[in-house]
C-alpha cells in the first residue's frame, strides 16, 4: 500500500452526542426507536423471505464492510439456508474460486492474488480470504448438504478458466463446433500469465476498431452454441461460460465517450447473472457489491440504472437490499483513475446536513434499520435528496445527493471504520 493521505474537509462540524440539540432530534429519535443494535440476526430478520440479499458498501476499502458481508453470509448460510455468495467480480473468477469452495482446487490467496488487481483490487482482503477459507471447511463438514459455491456476476476480464469450460464441452459434446469457435476466440482468450489488472487497462487502451472486433467474435461464438438449443445442464453451462466472455467483450467495445451507456450495461450483466444463478438451481443469494449497484435509484448519471433496480424489475420482492453508511474513519481509495496503487484517506465526522451527521446521533453506535416498516417521521425525513457518502474505486470528497429512502429497504449505519489491509 502506498503512504497515507489525510484529507480534512474544511467547514466539518464536531459531531454531537443524542442531547446535542440537533433540530432534527424528532427523526433521531424515532430512527433510535426503530432500529436495532447491529448483528447478523437484526439484518437476516428485515431481510424476510428474500432470495437475493444486496448487501452494499458506501466505500470499496473499508474493512468493517467486509466483515460484516462475511458475517452475515455465514449467518445467512448456517440458519436461512443461503447457499451462494455472489461477488461483484468477474465472472471467471468466480469459477476458480468456485472450484477451490467446492472441490478444493488451487490455493485462494494466489487466485486472489492473480485475480483481484485494477477495479477489483480491494477485494484481495484478509476478510474474503477467511471466507472464502470457511466456506471450503463448510462443505467439507456438511456432506450430504446443498454445497456453498462463489460466484463472480461482473465482467471486468474474461479470464482463461471461462474460455476453457466453453472448449472442453464442445470437445466432448460439440466437436464439430471446435475449429470455428477455436478460431473466433483464438485472439480473445488471454495468454497463461497473463495479469488480470494490465489486461484490463490493454482492453480499454485499444482502438476502437479493435474492441468492435473482439466483441463480434464473441458474439459469434456464442451464437454458434446457442443454436444447438440442447438445453441440457452441460449446455447451459456452455452457453453461460459463452455468453460472460461475450458480456466482457461487449462491455469493452462501448465508446469511452458512452461511458455511462457502458456502465448501464455493467449493472444490466450483474443483474443478469446473478438471476440466470438463481434460476438454475444455484439457491440463495447475498450478493455483496458497492452500494451504487445494490439500489433502485442512481445518484449519478455516469451510472444511470444499478444493478439493485433490474433485480427487483426481474424478481420483484425475492430482491431486498441494505445500503451501508458512516460517519467517520478511514478507507482505501484509488487517487485518482491513472493511479496504480491505492492510498488510505481520513474521512473526517459527517458534517451537518449529511445524512450521516443525523444517523449518528442514534444512540446506538452502529445500527440495522428497516425503512419499510419506519414511522412516517423517518421516512419523511429520509425521503429527500442530501449529501451522502459514496466512494467507489476513486477517491472524491464531495458527497453525492441521495434519496434514501428511495434507494434501499434497510439501511446500516457504523459509527467508524478503518481502511482494510490488502493482502
Amino acid at each position: 500500500m502506498a503512504t497515507a493521505t489525510v484529507v480534512t474537509l474544511v467547514g466539518c462540524a464536531t459531531p454531537q452526542g443524542p442531547s446535542g440539540g440537533d433540530p432534527e432530534s424528532g427523526p433521531v429519535r424515532a430512527i433510535e426507536a426503530h432500529s436495532r443494535p447491529l448483528d447478523p440476526g437484526a439484518l437476516a430478520a428485515m431481510a424476510g423471505a428474500a432470495e437475493v440479499v444486496g448487501l452494499g458498501e458506501a466505500s470499496h476499502g473499508a474493512r468493517q464492510f467486509f466483515a460484516l458481508k462475511g458475517e452475515v453470509f455465514r449467518h445467512l448460510a448456517t440458519t436461512r439456508g443461503f447457499t451462494t455468495f455472489v461477488l461483484e467480480t468477474s465472472w471467471s473468477t468466480g469459477l476458480r474460486l468456485d472450484d477451490y469452495v467446492v472441490h478444493g482446487i488451487g490455493d485462494p490467496a494466489a487466485i486472489m492474488a492473480e485475480e483481484f488487481q485494477g477495479q477489483y483490487v480491494f477485494w484481495n482482503n484478509e476478510d474474503y480470504l477467511e471466507l472464502v477459507e470457511w466456506m471450503r471447511e463448510y462443505n467439507l463438514s456438511h456432506p450430504g448438504e446443498p454445497d456453498l459455491r462463489f460466484v463472480g456476476n461482473d465482467l471486468g476480464y474474461p479470464g482463461p478458466d471461462a474460455f476453457a469450460r466453453v472448449t472442453d464441452y464442445l470437445a466432448e459434446h460439440e466437436p464439430e463446433l471446435t475449429g470455428r469457435i477455436g478460431e473466433l476466440y483464438a485472439d480473445l482468450r488471454p495468454a497463461p500469465g497473463t495479469q488480470a489488472g494490465q489486461w484490463m487497462a490493454e482492453q480499454l487502451g485499444k482502438e476502437q476498431s479493435r474492441r468492435d472486433t473482439d466483441a463480434e467474435r464473441a458474439r459469434e461464438a456464442t451464437a454458434l452454441i446457442r443454436e444447438r438449443a440442447e438445453g441440457t445442464p452441460a449446455h447451459e453451462w456452455a452457453l453461460r461460460n459463452a455468453m460472460a466472455i461475450e458480456q466482457s467483450f461487449t462491455g469493452y467495445a462501448f465508446p469511452d465517450e458512452r461511458f455511462a451507456d457502458r456502465m448501464r450495461y455493467r449493472d444490466e450483466v450483474m443483474a443478469d447473472n446473478t438471476v440466470w444463478w438463481l434460476d438454475n438451481g444455484g439457491g440463495k443469494v447475498l450478493l455483496a457489491s458497492n452500494n451504487s449497484h445494490v439500489a433502485y435509484t442512481s445518484a449519478d448519471p455516469d451510472f444511470p440504472d444499478p444493478t439493485g433496480a433490474g433485480l427487483r424489475e426481474r424478481i420483484g420482492d425475492r430482491y431486498v437490499n441494505v445500503g451501508l453508511t458512516f460517519h467517520q474513519g478511514t478507507i482505501g481509495a484509488l487517487p485518482d483513475p491513472t493511479a496504480q496503487e491505492p492510498d488510505t484517506f481520513t474521512v473526517p465526522p459527517a458534517p451537518e446536513g449529511h445524512t450521516e451527521h443525523t444517523l449518528d446521533e442514534v444512540g446506538h453506535r452502529d445500527f440495522a434499520l428497516d425503512l419499510r416498516t419506519a414511522p412516517a417521521s423517518v421516512r419523511d425525513w429520509l425521503a429527500p435528496a442530501r449529501p451522502t457518502r459514496s466512494y467507489g474505486l476513486y477517491w472524491a470528497p464531495e458527497a453525492p445527493r441521495i434519496a434514501v429512502l428511495d434507494s434501499y429497504d434497510v439501511l446500516v449505519h457504523l459509527h467508524q471504520v478503518e481502511a482494510a489491509g490488502l493482502r
